[in-house]
């Protein structure tokens, strides 16, 4: 989750546009169109397989400090290090201390792949320092919630208390879950709905494609994605499939609104939390949040509210998209190429539209539903299978990398991000499949397994 780094004076609110100008700000020509990978893992001890905590000795906190060493500069909330900023992006935790690589924008995957394992090898020196390992799945296979730690963000800690009120997976989503996201550019305001609409309605096939979450506290959940259900089941005011998008007249002013009616986790003032879930960030905009009476937003409070809603695509000054379970180094390559593909090539864009401009509601959202559980066997609209239709997405994005041409030092374009996806199609073995026929044969059960086979 977002980590603010910038703790800057920001300008007030002073009307709609200046709500409006964070996405319309995001505008960018295609030469400057840039590419930003996040991904998340496990961290957990050697020795035991236990999730370390912030303090303890050789836990997460002396990992973060371990990666000063390449250059990392802390970023502290309330004395204590919780992110570092550097070249290659932000390193943050998550609520449980799974620790996150947000990624610089880039100009192509070449350089999003060599970040990522710039990134690995760091932490993996650190790790073998400390005896710690990182696990590349989408959820805990193991843990339950009791048994993880708690980071100190106190971001974190509003949000803990918030969850149960509103949802029954939101604390498995916050503590048990990896994720790989990507975020994209666009030129203009029709051209991030055309984008927003295909990552929209395509985002279950990257579900599939990376399914990597069966198995819940040493047992199969009946899932490929449980990561992907549990969002079904976190928060019905900030997550889903929001099918407004595809209404005539979309953009900036509808997300807006949507944006306005998610209610607020919190507004941090002097770099603390303060407590405001559940409240109207309209009520703040007219000075009548309770927490800060007469007090008006400023542009950074808007930033960190649009942070805190959680569709399977957000907007902000750029497109996330938000579908895939955490994986192992090739999948943190393979996510941006399949979506740079699709994206950013206006041939690619144009038939990828095309595959999906007929669904109709209720379709998409009866994907939405089937893949956590059916991943490559779900039904599609219009016939077919998931894995039919994901061989024709990938085709796509393949031939939008070709189309960029964007080559390494020895004249090798972008298509070969895309092989770990082309693997899952042509064998209709996601990562889950695999997990579990290791699960129910050579591993006899035994989860913990887990850590020789999918450990970075």
């Amino acid at each position: 989750m977002t980590t603010r780094t910038d703790l800057s004076d920001s300008p007030l609110i002073e009307g709609r546009d200046d709500l409006l100008s964070v996405f319309s700000g995001g505008e960018k020509p295609p030469e400057r169109w840039r590419i930003g990978t996040e991904h998340e893992k496990f961290v957990y001890r050697t020795a035991d397989h236990r999730a370390p905590s912030w303090d303890e000795p050789g836990g997460i906190r002396d990992l973060l400090m371990g990666l000063t060493d390449y250059g990392w500069v802390p970023v502290e909330e309330g004395g204590k290090v919780i992110a570092l900023t550097g070249r290659d992006g932000t390193i943050s935790l998550e609520p449980a201390g799974q620790l996150e690589l947000s990624g610089a924008p880039l100009v192509n995957l070449h350089e999003t792949c060599a970040e990522a394992g710039r990134h690995l090898e760091q932490v993996k020196a650190v790790g073998d320092k400390l005896g710690l390992g990182f696990l590349g799945l989408g959820m805990w296979p193991d843990k339950s919630r009791a048994e993880l730690p708690i980071m100190p963000k106190g971001r974190y800690a509003i949000m803990l208390r918030h969850m149960p009120r509103v949802g029954s997976l939101g604390l498995d989503m916050m503590l048990r879950t990896c994720t790989i996201q990507v975020n994209l550019d666009y030129s203009s305001e029709a051209d991030m709905v055309k984008k927003f609409r295909v990552g929209l309605a395509l985002q279950p096939v990257a579900t599939a494609l990376f399914a990597n979450s069966p198995l819940t506290e040493g047992k199969p959940n009946g899932f490929k994605s449980f990561r992907s259900h549990i969002w079904t089941d976190t928060d019905p005011h900030r997550t889903g499939m929001i099918p407004f998008v595809f209404d005539e007249g979309f953009g900036y002013e509808r997300y807006c609104d949507y944006a306005l009616d998610v209610p607020m986790y919190f507004v941090m003032r002097d770099g603390k939390y303060i407590d405001c879930a559940g409240e109207s960030f309209r009520a703040f905009l007219e000075g009548r949040l309770p927490q800060l009476p007469g007090e008006k937003p400023t542009v950074a409070d808007w930033t960190d509210h649009l942070s805190t809603a959680f569709p399977e695509v957000r907007l902000k000054s750029f497109l996330e998209m938000r579908g895939a379970d955490g994986g192992r180094w090739g999948r943190i390559c393979a996510l941006p190429a399949l979506w740079v593909g699709l994206l950013y090539d206006a041939g690619a864009l144009d038939a990828a539209w095309d595959l999906v401009k007929h669904w109709n509601i209720a379709e998409r959202e009866q994907l939405r539903s089937d893949v956590p559980a059916m991943a490559l066997e779900a039904p599609v609209p219009g016939g077919g299978t998931m894995r039919e239709l994901a061989a024709k997405v990938v085709d796509i994005a393949s031939a939008g990398l070709s189309a960029r041409a964007q080559l390494d030092a020895g004249g090798t374009n972008e298509v070969g991000f895309l092989d770990p996806l082309r693997d899952v199609v042509a064998s209709g073995i996601t990562p889950a499949d695999r997990l579990l026929a290791w699960y129910n044969g050579d591993w006899a059960g035994d989860v913990s397994k887990v850590y020789d086979e999918l450990s970075f």
